[in-house]
């Protein structure tokens, strides 16, 4: 096995690769007052890091989910496949699962190639990716499914096609896309600690589930603006390269919409001859050929759209061909507000009345869709520690706790909201004086959870907010009774 290949991107002020660092100011404080929740970006061009910055608790060394990002790396998987000559194309999919077909096949599906799972147009007249992971033989239920169109002749979003690219991949080599990529891609680029989300089958799910660094994307970003060579060595082939990120099917034709510019083998089109990865919430490869410019980001944002027009609007237009002058009084104040962005803690009192009367007290709560047991609070000079039994299975069940900072991150582990412990930086304040408030910042994740425990005689009256889901960011209210 190949060793991971030690490479640091050199770092320069953007204006010796032709960018006035007034503009990037602009850009950082534009997505502060209208995005609100970037987590990271780091701007490359000429192959120089110009700008970076993380939003504290958010790091540079901590991986971030990727969602639907993964998906252009599932391609480079694919990519890499039919370069070994492991498979074409224009291979059947049926072809790959032989004992999962129907007893029935229909033309629709029998024409369906690894091209259309690819590009998004299998046919399916809808998304298929909740009605296949609900059955336990995802495969079974993938080539089922009614395909409504002729396979290349309708575009739609289709994680289970991700999904069957990565199984696909699986049956070829006998490894996971994880362990398949590691030595072809992650190792020459120098990534390491990569992760991946695997079904229960044991088939990384391809549409999502990765998670890497900030600057892992930029590394995957350049790569693909260099057309597939790193470092002096081809890593990828320069032809999968120009189809991946070429138009391979029409998905809509708005003007003015990122997501109507054609759609290619798991790469975005985007407006100004731009071709993009991207994942919910806001996570993004941006690769900008013309430029010689790649962008990484990472955020918890429900609209996606928004930050697109930020970077088009102010950094777009000012990427000169030529160095400009020194401007080391505006870059200096550039360096100094990327070193400091911070997502800032909840502000409010750091006690209440109530805090003496409700410190170490436990309150028991009756079955709920959080299974949340119970929950104690205890107040300390300088944090308050949160402990709390939850039901169910896995890793969630039993007791944890948790501390956090009054108006200050303090991290810790948490198992609220999730299946597996997250990495959390929490604060809690007094926002009134019968409420205390809990902030807790999932920072290997898009999420912030807001907690708000409202307490009146003997009851806990216990609230939860999401920043960002993929259904309701507002739950249920829970009712804690003192024991």
């Amino acid at each position: 096995m190949s060793m991971p290949v030690t490479f640091d991107f050199p770092r320069c002020t953007p204006e010796e690769q032709g960018i006035p660092s007034a503009a990037i100011a602009d850009f950082v404080a534009t997505v502060e007052q209208s995005i609100h929740s970037l987590h990271s970006f780091m701007l490359l061009r000429h192959d120089s890091i110009v700008a970076e910055g993380w939003w504290h608790p958010w790091r540079p060394e901590t991986s971030h989910m990727l969602f639907s990002l993964s998906k252009s790396f599932t391609s480079t998987a694919v990519g890499l496949a039919i370069a070994e000559g492991r498979l074409m194309v224009e291979d059947s999919v049926l072809s790959f699962f032989p004992t999962d077909a129907p007893k029935k096949v229909g033309d629709n599906l029998a024409a369906m190639k690894v091209h259309h799972l690819l590009s998004m147009s299998t046919g399916h007249d809808l998304d298929t990716t909740e009605r296949v992971f609900r059955s336990r033989n995802p495969f079974k239920a993938f080539l089922s499914l009614p395909v409504e169109h002729a396979p290349g002749t309708h575009f739609v979003y289709n994680s289970a096609a991700s999904y069957m690219l990565s199984a696909i991949v699986q049956r070829l080599t006998g490894e996971t896309l994880l362990e398949y990529l590691t030595p072809r891609l992650f190792e020459p680029l120098g990534i390491t600690g990569a992760t991946w989300e695997t079904h229960p089958n044991g088939v990384n799910f391809g549409g999502w589930g990765l998670k890497i660094k900030t600057e892992d994307i930029a590394r995957f970003g350049q790569l693909y603006l260099q057309k597939g060579v790193w470092n002096g060595r081809r890593i990828v082939p320069e032809s999968w390269v120009e189809t991946a990120t070429s138009k391979q099917v029409s998905n809509g034709n708005d003007p003015n919409s990122d997501w109507a510019q054609g759609y290619g083998y798991q790469f975005w089109r985007c407006r100004h001859n731009i071709y993009r990865g991207d994942g919910a919430f806001g996570q993004f490869c941006i690769i900008m050929p013309e430029q010689k410019a790649v962008l990484a980001m990472t955020a918890g944002v429900a609209e996606m759209q928004p930050v697109l027009n930020v970077v088009w609007e102010k950094l777009l237009p000012v990427m000169g061909k030529n160095p400009l002058p020194a401007d080391e009084e505006t870059n200096r104040t550039l360096a100094r507000t990327c070193e400091c962005l911070t997502i800032n803690p909840p502000q409010g009192a750091a006690t209440s009345s109530m805090a003496g009367k409700i410190t170490g007290r436990p309150y028991r709560f009756e079955s709920n869709y959080e299974t949340l047991k119970n929950l104690r609070v205890d107040f300390g000079i300088d944090a308050c520690t949160i402990t709390y039994q939850l039901l169910g299975g896995g890793m969630r069940r039993g007791i944890h706790q948790l501390m956090c900072g009054y108006g200050t991150w303090r991290e810790g582990i948490s198992v609220l909201r999730g299946l597996v412990p997250q990495c959390v930086a929490g604060s809690g304040v007094w926002t009134a004086e019968d409420t205390f408030t809990l902030t807790l910042c999932q920072y290997e994740t898009p999420f912030i959870l807001t907690i708000t425990c409202r307490f009146e005689g003997d009851k806990l009256f216990y609230n939860l907010k999401q920043n960002v889901t993929f259904g309701t960011t507002e739950f249920s209210q829970l009712i804690g009774i003192a024991e």
